[in-house]
Formats: structure tokens, C-alpha cells, sequence
């Protein structure tokens, strides 16, 4: 089947240009939104994923060719299909951004995996700002970076790790002086 036939929803290109990534900032959010609620888009995403996964190991110039040979090839293009230069895709790694979710807690999304339903982020406590209570859906695994965090009765310190089943709760997620996490867990926690 050919991608055109495959695109049902028309947005395959974008999710294309997202996997690269050559998608303009400006239209990330909507892309990944997109992707949140087409599971045939996600599927492409994960399927192009071992291939995107491949490029890390090749040279930089070879992915993201100099200015003046992006123009060059940008200019040549443009007079053979008749229609404007590209510019040239934004230097600008993806990197995500820090995000408020609650007064004094702070994410930055790493990965989310939605066939499984389970989200990877570093989560950010302000001193004195405590996680809501909450009931596992899955295995949740946090591993401390910094700070000191109490999660139920168990005191944690840079470098500790603790996992839930799923199924347990925390009823308490608390950090006096603050702290920063890689937290795993899954998208469909209930909390309380």
C-alpha cells in the first residue's frame, strides 16, 4: 500500500516531518495532539522509529548539512517543481520544555508510549510542594536525582530508587527542600 493510500487522515506527512525532526516549532503541539488521538499515525511514528533511532550514530553534517548546501539544493528544487525555497529546518534541538502541571510541580515529558500507556519524565518539586495521592494502573519506577523525597514512609536521597506495583497507592509525595525525578509511570493513574 502506498502512503498516499495509507494517509486516511492526511496528516501523515506532518507525523513524517515530526519523526525527523523537520517540523516547524510552531506546529509540534498540534502534531503530537494528532498523534494522541489517530492510532494510525502512531503507528507510523513507531514504525519509522527504528529507522530515526539509526541516524543517532551518523555524522552531524550528514543529517543536518551546512547553510550553503541546504540552499543550493533548497534553490534547485524550488525551480524544478516551480514553487518557493525551503528554509532551512530549525538548527534548535527538540529538547523539551519544563511544564507546570500543579502549583510547585514541574514535568519534562521524555517519552510517552501509547500502546502501553505508560509516560517517562523528569519531574520537578518545589520545597514544600507535594505530588498528589494516587492509585498505581501500572508499574510506576522513580529514580531520585536531587533532593530529598518522602514517598509514603520511605525517605529517598539522591540516587535511590523505588517502584510501585500496580495496584498500591502513594498517599504521600512530599519534598521539604525540593527535588528532581525520572519518574515512569502510566498515563491512566487515578488520582485521588
Amino acid at each position: 500500500m502506498s502512503a498516499s493510500e495509507k494517509d486516511g487522515c492526511g496528516q501523515l506527512e506532518l507525523v513524517h516531518l515530526y519523526a525527523l525532526p523537520a517540523l516547524p516549532e510552531d506546529e509540534v503541539a498540534a502534531v503530537e495532539a494528532h498523534l494522541a488521538a489517530c492510532a494510525e499515525c502512531r503507528e507510523e511514528l513507531e514504525a519509522l522509529r527504528p529507522a530515526m533511532d539509526a541516524f543517532v550514530s551518523w555524522p552531524t553534517n550528514v543529517l543536518r548539512p551546512p547553510a550553503s548546501l541546504w540552499d543550493r539544493v533548497s534553490g534547485r528544487v524550488a525551480a524544478d517543481t516551480g514553487g518557493p525555497p525551503l528554509p532551512e529546518p530549525s538548527r534548535r534541538s527538540r529538547e523539551p520544555e519544563w511544564e507546570e502541571v500543579a502549583p510547585g510541580i514541574s514535568c519534562k515529558l521524555l517519552s510517552t508510549d501509547w500502546e502501553s500507556g505508560l509516560v517517562s519524565m523528569l519531574v520537578r518539586l518545589a520545597p514544600k510542594a507535594s505530588y498528589p495521592p494516587h492509585r498505581h494502573a501500572a508499574v510506576e519506577e522513580l529514580h531520585l536525582i536531587d533532593g530529598v523525597l518522602i514517598v509514603n514512609e520511605t525517605t529517598l536521597h539522591p540516587g535511590d530508587y523505588i517502584r510501585g506495583e500496580p495496584g498500591t497507592s502513594d498517599a504521600l509525595v512530599y519534598s521539604e527542600e525540593g527535588c528532581t525525578c525520572v519518574l515512569i509511570t502510566s498515563l491512566r493513574d487515578e488520582l485521588r
